[in-house]
């Protein structure tokens, strides 16, 4: 009985794989008369799928080919996307660089990945809005895939300083024309004015940007305490807050950036662009020969580099030594100590740049990049190498681990701490 049940059973199973297999004949036999089907992607999200973007981006024409470690972060706590990296103008737009070679650091940044470009009026004066202006007309380039940022404060005539509102509402206008641009994306208001009142500036800024001249704002070198007081004014006025301070931070400035910043982030929702992350000035990656130089020599000239405090005791002078020409300046008894010990310590530093694979130049801008508080991180280049020299360096930031780091700091030996609480009562 159970043979015949087993005999039965494999009938019934090669009668059903008969059947099916003549049905699959059937259909792809059908599938071949019938027209072509498009495909469909397995996925909830079709427009995720990484076979679907790469078609799309095949098919869109998009000849930018983003650099590898370039990420694209909203500035601030707000909903602008720039890149990791900027294109800061003071260095491409300056005197010493043609017209055809800043173009071509424009475009190759562009194609690249980095949509910032930031202007200063301090260094180069309106010939850089005249050139990117001209440069940004002549591209083929979508005005929604690059984000222009200029600043507000100097000018050319003393009587046309400051943040009043006579002067940020005419400067703004003057770039858009020199820009030959509808719109100013970021208006950079580079250092705070004490002779204006802040209300009366953030209103100047609350209303360029209710106009549609301007669609962000932000601060440069102001102090923490200047950013929560216009920060408190603009929510005092119902006005549109600051997003973003660009403040220098290399391996030889770190009090502002490492202490405050990430505070500044999480409690108001300013960004932090940081400037300058090669400012120790390096005059070439070669170190090793004890007649190079290591610092600039316009930082030798002004003592650039000397240690700042943003605390208000330090600030003040100490003793009478700190006199000169009648005048109180800032006491710094071992200033040539100070730059010798920098020479010092940037050799050390090269000799772990030498063991990663990199220069002294690629290393700065890594251990920059390595902050997380730093959204984007403005680079200057004179030629299309040099460009392309900095922006690699952004695939060693992965290599700079626990272990790197933690040698770093012992070369350097400055990382900033706050100072201890100290109760009132105590003082009494």
């Amino acid at each position: 009985m159970s043979q015949i049940m087993l005999c039965s059973l494999g009938e019934s199973v090669a009668l059903y794989n008969a059947n099916n297999n003549n049905a699959s004949n059937d259909t792809n036999n059908n599938r071949a008369n019938s027209p072509p089907v498009p495909t469909i992607y397995r996925c909830r999200a079709p427009i995720a799928s990484i076979e679907f973007m790469e078609e799309l981006s095949e098919t869109m024409g998009n000849s930018r080919q983003l650099t590898p470690g370039l990420r694209y972060r909203n500035l601030g706590k707000s909903g602008l996307r720039v890149s990791n990296i900027g294109l800061g103008a003071w260095v491409t737009f300056g005197g010493g660089v043609s017209e055809s070679e800043a173009e071509a650091v424009v475009e190759a940044a562009y194609l690249a990945g980095i949509n910032l470009f930031d202007l200063s009026e301090a260094h180069t004066g309106p010939r850089a809005e005249i050139l990117l202006g001209q440069i940004l007309k002549r591209k083929p380039w979508p005005r929604t895939s690059y984000i222009v940022c200029t600043k507000i404060y100097f000018n050319s005539k003393s009587d046309e300083r400051g943040l009043s509102r006579k002067h940020i509402i005419e400067s703004v206008k003057a770039s858009l024309l020199r820009l030959q641009l509808d719109y100013i994306d970021v208006v950079i208001l580079h250092k705070c004015d004490p002779m204006c009142p802040t209300e009366e500036t953030v209103r100047a800024m609350h209303h360029v940007i209710t106009q549609g001249w301007v669609m962000y704002w932000g601060t440069a070198k102001w102090s923490t305490v200047e950013i929560m007081d216009a920060y408190s004014n603009c929510r005092q006025f119902n006005c549109i807050t600051p997003i973003i301070e660009q403040a220098e931070y290399h391996m030889f400035c770190r009090e502002k950036t490492e202490l405050y910043m990430s505070e500044l982030y999480n409690k108001i929702g300013v960004g932090l662009m940081a400037w300058s992350p090669i400012g120790m000035g390096l005059v070439s990656p070669k170190t090793d020969d004890s007649n190079s130089q290591v610092l600039t020599r316009s930082a030798l000239k002004h003592n650039k580099y000397t240690s700042f405090s943003w605390s208000e005791d330090e600030t003040l002078p100490s003793s009478k030594d700190s006199t000169r020409d009648g005048c109180w300046t800032k006491e710094r008894p071992t200033a040539l100590e100070k730059r010798e010990g920098q020479a010092e310590k940037l050799k050390q530093v090269e000799l772990i740049a030498e063991r990663l694979g990199c220069s002294l130049t690629q290393l700065s801008i890594a251990w920059c990049s390595k902050n997380e508080s730093v959204q984007c991180l403005l680079l200057g280049a004179t030629t299309v190498q040099h460009l392309y020299h900095c922006i690699h360096s952004l695939q060693l930031v992965p290599k700079l681990n626990a272990t790197i780091m933690s040698e770093l700091e012992k070369v350097l030996g400055n990382k900033p701490a706050r100072a201890p609480m100290v109760s009132t009562l105590a003082l009494r």
